[in-house]
């Protein structure tokens, strides 16, 4: 009978360090820094499945990138004074320059090269506008901002005739 006490209570205690250990873990998990969290890999090679949902590309900057580079537009008129307009400036940012990535499948038959180029400067403008937002570097934020409107500029300069072009 003792034996079996023993055993019960060294089962306990296992069950119990396993348990704090693991509460441990998620724990540390939980209050580890975003940097240190493992971070989504990205196919070496492109998706063979990638169909637009919408073909038209008016309708398609319209509703992907105009909403955000306005609200952004709003964002980056003044310096943030708190975290809300900060949050702003990262979130549009991080849209913009993540849309960019959906422009490479949709390449014009003529000048494909060039839409590229374009695609992957308006992603690292928006790239940096981020990391500015995350850094809360208003100066740094309004460059990127600039440079990024002229990435895209550049862009509606040689495929739209020069028709929707964005302001500060």
């Amino acid at each position: 009978m003792a034996d079996t006490n023993l055993q019960a209570k060294d089962h306990l205690m296992r069950s119990l360090l396993i348990g704090a250990a693991a509460a441990a873990g998620c724990l540390l998990a939980t209050l580890a820094p975003d940097d240190s969290r493992t971070a989504w890999s990205v196919p070496a090679a492109p998706v063979d499945d990638v169909q637009p949902v919408e073909k038209s590309m008016h309708e398609f900057m319209e509703y992907v990138f105009q909403p955000a580079y306005l609200r952004l537009k709003t964002a980056m008129a003044t310096a943030p004074t708190d975290n809300k307009g900060w949050k702003a400036i990262k979130a549009d940012s991080l849209v913009l320059a993540e849309s960019c990535n959906l422009l490479f499948g949709r390449a014009p038959d003529g000048g494909a090269a060039d839409w590229i180029s374009h695609a992957k400067a308006a992603r690292e403008k928006g790239g940096a506008l981020y990391a500015a937002g995350k850094a809360k570097d208003f100066t740094a934020a309004s460059t990127a901002w600039k440079s990024m409107l002229e990435s895209c500029n550049a862009c509606h300069k040689q495929f739209e005739d020069g028709k929707h072009i964005l302001q500060p």
